[in-house]
């Protein structure tokens, strides 16, 4: 029996073939190396930073340790400003997780409603306020690895009240110390614990315990995720982002 003359590949089929090689000889190749700055110039940054603002604050309304730590888990994937409307009414309620306990998650879900994830919030309050008076005797631990052992608490919570609470040098990277670590060049990394660590290692000991502030509020409200307002910046001379607007 005569064997079937081979089929000729498709047009479309010689179509998608070279359409596929195109894209793997077309593949941007990645940066050598990100930019660095010298430890001279995060100096000057720092400097200029503590000039403006001595004595930064968080901008998290609290009372005590408890409620810092009640506010931080309630920010996550929300806005201070969201949540310090919430709060005052939730506080002047209970200040203590004693109180927090007697309140009940049904009461803490009412009053914290207007924020994201609300429910689980709810259910995180009471888990850690139960855990504060079972294993700490109601009292806020100084210890970042035990205070990522309580419901709802991860690394840049812990980080948050250890620097506000316990004035510990630590450094949260949030979403806006992340865009001006990667932005300005100061401290690069693909996750937030690489930027912290980096941050870690080159902000000077001097600065240290109030840098995650300067550069929360940097980001806030300076450079901004859209449109940075680089004409404002107090450090754009020593950015090395390549899209600012001025020199």
């Amino acid at each position: 029996m005569a064997k079937k003359p081979a089929r000729k590949a498709s047009a479309k089929t010689s179509k998608r073939t070279k359409r596929k090689r195109a894209k793997v000889k077309s593949a941007p190749k990645r940066a050598a190396a990100d930019p660095q700055w010298m430890p001279a110039q995060i100096e000057e940054a720092f400097r200029r930073f503590k000039a403006a603002n001595p004595e930064p604050k968080g901008e998290l309304q609290h009372i005590n340790p408890f409620t810092l730590l009640v506010a931080v888990v309630l920010s996550a994937q929300a806005t201070d400003a969201g949540v310090n409307k919430a709060t005052p009414a939730l506080f002047a309620l209970a200040d203590t997780p004693e109180k927090m306990v007697a309140l009940g998650e049904d009461r803490v879900r009412e009053l914290i409603k207007t924020i994201g994830l609300f429910r689980t919030k709810a259910k995180n309050v009471i888990g850690l306020s139960r855990k504060l008076i079972a294993e700490h005797g109601g009292q806020v631990p100084p210890s970042r690895e035990t205070l990522e052992e309580l419901p709802g608490v991860g690394r840049k919570t812990a980080n948050v009240v250890l620097n506000i609470a316990f004035g510990e040098p630590t450094i949260a990277v949030d979403t806006h110390i992340f865009r001006v670590g990667n932005r300005t060049g100061m401290a690069t990394g693909k996750t937030p614990f690489d930027v912290e660590t980096k941050l870690d290692q080159v902000v000077p000991a001097a600065y240290k315990r109030h840098a995650h502030h300067w550069l929360i509020l940097h980001g806030r409200y300076t450079c901004v995720a859209r449109k940075p307002l680089c004409e404002k910046c107090i450090i754009s001379d020593l950015c090395q982002w390549p899209g600012k607007t001025v020199t």
